[in-house]
């Protein structure tokens, strides 16, 4: 896994001029992560709650994560919060980030945005994931009264209790989002909520993604799609997720046996839900393999030596030809595996299976 000091944060500016923070991590294939909004580019690697989804979400891929605006490291005053503007925020990110064509995963509200990107982007998007995804908000397409009072309660709740460190708040907050949570955890996403993000951005936040209505854009994504809800989310409703998987022509839909908005980890459907990932995007090609199969038999034969351990001196002695020539070939051999020291090289090397013969 890689470590927190080995990511690269950089900023970005949206179309609005807002400066969303971005981070890289990882080797392999890119793929773009949308989570959920209590996320913190630089606070995730120690926290509970996140750093098992970071570790197995770069293990085979190199991972681009983005605080969202009012998030985190990203700019937290006089932005607007709309649908609009979060798929902007995106496509700043993509396009900082120099991707082409790359994966996309989305949980929570981050379906929407990534369903409109999707659908909007088919040539950039290989292909994509929704975790707890919806088709509509609870405040979108004239909700009922008894809806809109219902809702309006809860951002008011979230913004009264944001602040407070008062237990009931606490356990109300928590219970939608992991239901069965250690106590650890509960204090490690209490903690992290506010860090996060103050409480009038909470509330603008989580207003946006009610309002936002993506029925009509499911059916336009033309990528390979997997989806999967738990079947107990306290948060967005099971059906939401069926019905997400319905309107995209081709998905596939994986119902979670859990009652956590937020899977953590050891919970039985974890391995589940990481089994369903890995198998449903392509496995990343074997780079060194490659590489190693641009070398030419003598630079195979030195690269066996290097990995055994030998030295320079060592390695011209056993292939009789001079310490120059052994210089020339590993340049060559550090230039074909892409490589700066001999250690990488070492370690490539083993990796494939040299330095056993002695």
């Amino acid at each position: 896994m890689p470590r927190r000091e080995q990511q690269q944060i950089r900023f970005c500016k949206s179309r609005d001029g807002t400066r969303i923070a971005y981070a890289i991590c990882g080797n392999g294939p890119p793929m773009v992560w949308l989570g959920h909004y209590m996320r913190h580019l630089d606070l995730d690697w120690q926290n509970p709650i996140w750093r098992h989804w970071l570790a197995f979400l770069s293990r085979r891929h190199t991972l681009i994560r983005y605080d969202f605006r009012g998030c985190g490291l990203s700019d937290r005053d006089g932005m607007e919060f709309s649908l609009d503007r979060h798929v902007e925020d995106l496509e700043a990110v993509v396009e900082a980030a120099a991707l082409d064509r790359f994966a996309l995963f989305a949980m929570q509200g981050g379906g929407p945005k990534a369903s409109v990107f999707a659908a909007n982007h088919p040539h950039r998007v290989s292909h994509l994931i929704l975790y707890g995804a919806l088709t509509r908000g609870r405040l979108a397409d004239a909700p009922a009264p008894q809806r809109i009072e219902e809702a309006e309660t809860r951002l008011k709740a979230i913004e009264l209790g944001w602040n407070d460190d008062l237990p009931a708040y606490d356990q109300f907050f928590v219970s939608l989002q992991i239901r069965d949570a250690s106590l650890e955890q509960k204090r490690a996403l209490n903690a992290l909520l506010r860090e996060t993000l103050a409480p009038k951005h909470a509330v603008a936040l989580l207003r946006s993604y009610w309002q936002a209505d993506v029925r009509t854009i499911l059916p336009r994504i033309e990528c390979p799609t997997l989806v999967m809800h738990a079947r107990g989310d306290p948060t967005i409703p099971f059906e939401e997720g069926r019905k997400v998987a319905a309107l995209i022509p081709g998905a596939r839909f994986l119902p979670l046996e859990t009652r956590n908005h937020i899977l953590l980890e050891g919970e039985p459907c974890w391995p589940q839900f990481m089994q369903a990932f890995e198998e449903f995007l392509p496995a990343p090609r074997n780079e060194t393999a490659d590489c190693l199969a641009e070398l030419t038999p003598r630079e195979r034969d030195l690269l066996e030596l290097v990995a055994q351990g030998s030295n320079n001196n060592e390695i011209a002695a056993r292939l009789n030809i001079s310490v120059k020539t052994v210089r020339n070939h590993l340049s060559t051999i550090f230039s074909k595996l892409r490589a700066s020291t001999r250690a990488q090289v070492i370690v490539q090397a083993r990796d494939a299976g040299f330095g056993r013969r002695r």
